[in-house]
């Protein structure tokens, strides 16, 4: 039998055996009611721990996204964001859709950031011509990269300002504070204060390296939770007995987080065993992602590496650009296999 090493994303990880265990046990009630424990715990907890006034589980970062974008902005209002940010190009246009706020894209360098310059000119002024610029939004990481805290605070400072509110998108916002603690020498927590320091909103997804099955929750104060919480209701994300969800995401700050710097080195190693690849171009591992990209944009070999690949049983995502991504449920022989299995592939 073909070994298998899923690289897709750390989305395919799956609970651990004490992860499920917790989830069974945990006490439950009807979170629609507000009265399921373990769903409240959870949303105090992280409140308490990032500096925010209430929190709100949502089933996915998605409509914890969208949640906060239609908290902070009305219909006819705008929110500058990212060409490639999570929250415009891959959440299927939700807010314009569902809540008729303009998004303004603007391009972003290889590392996720705007133009300073960019984003101060696009914020629109008070005229009956313009939308109404309410939101300014980040997402951190960036393609397994941490945003730069400097280019954070200038581009926060600028948009606050002209008065707008600042969203952060954090996909993977632990594997960006374990990244930011290593810099800072200081603790993971710390790391995270720091990074959401600048932010009146926040998405943190449990359901990628964290290793929980499902779940996100946004962090903000009261009134864009209270305005969230109907946004919730009203786009199908009360969770009734939503307790054995959160009971995983609770797990997961208890016993995951630490352990993402794990999954940080491996994908190191990875890098480590591949930069030599002439045909290649890999950008070094800061978190738990790394890009294979093809040195010449005609050489078609690099197509024909994805579908070697999963013929040995590695999954990846893309075609003329490679992602892989470790996680919980890869090891150092996992990453090994596949650094021997690339490196055949381009000796042939």
């Amino acid at each position: 039998m073909t070994r298998r090493v899923d690289l897709r994303s750390d989305t395919v990880t799956q609970p651990t055996a004490a992860m499920r265990q917790a989830m069974m046990a945990a006490p439950l009630g009807d979170d629609v009611f507000a009265d399921d424990p373990t769903v409240n715990l959870l949303q105090e907890r992280l409140a308490s721990q990032l500096g925010f006034e209430q929190a709100l589980f949502f089933p996915s970062g998605t409509q914890s996204n969208l949640a906060a974008i239609l908290s902070h902005c009305q219909r006819g209002d705008e929110y500058i964001v990212g060409q490639m940010a999570h929250t415009y190009r891959w959440e299927a246009g939700g807010a314009a859709v569902l809540g008729s706020v303009q998004p303004q894209p603007l391009d972003q360098a290889a590392n996720g950031q705007m133009d300073l310059a960019k984003i101060e000119s696009s914020i629109k002024p008070d005229d009956a011509h313009f939308a109404m610029t309410k939101l300014f939004t980040l997402e951190n990481t960036w393609a397994g990269q941490l945003l730069d805290h400097e280019y954070v605070v200038a581009a926060t400072s600028i948009a606050k300002k002209h008065g707008l509110q600042c969203h952060l998108d954090g996909a993977r916002f632990f594997n960006g504070a374990v990244k930011q603690a290593s810099l800072d020498s200081s603790t993971v927590m710390q790391a995270a204060s720091k990074m959401i320091g600048p932010f009146d909103s926040v998405s943190v997804c449990f359901s990628k390296g964290l290793g929980a099955p499902v779940g996100s929750v946004l962090c903000a104060s009261a009134d864009v939770i209270k305005k969230a919480k109907r946004i919730r209701k009203m786009a199908g994300g009360g969770m009734r007995q939503a307790g054995f969800l959160a009971a995983a995401a609770l797990y997961a700050l208890d016993h995951h987080i630490e352990r993402l710097q794990q999954d940080h080195d491996l994908a190191t190693r990875l890098y480590q065993g591949l930069k030599d690849i002439p045909e290649l171009d890999i950008s070094p591992a800061q978190t738990n992602m790394i890009f294979l990209t093809a040195k010449n944009p005609n050489d078609e070999k690099l197509k024909g590496l994805s579908q070697y690949l999963t013929q040995n049983g590695i999954l990846t995502t893309g075609s003329y650009q490679l992602r892989f991504v470790t996680h919980l449920d890869v090891n150092q022989d996992d990453i090994d296999y596949v650094i021997e299995k690339t490196n055949a592939y381009f000796s042939n």
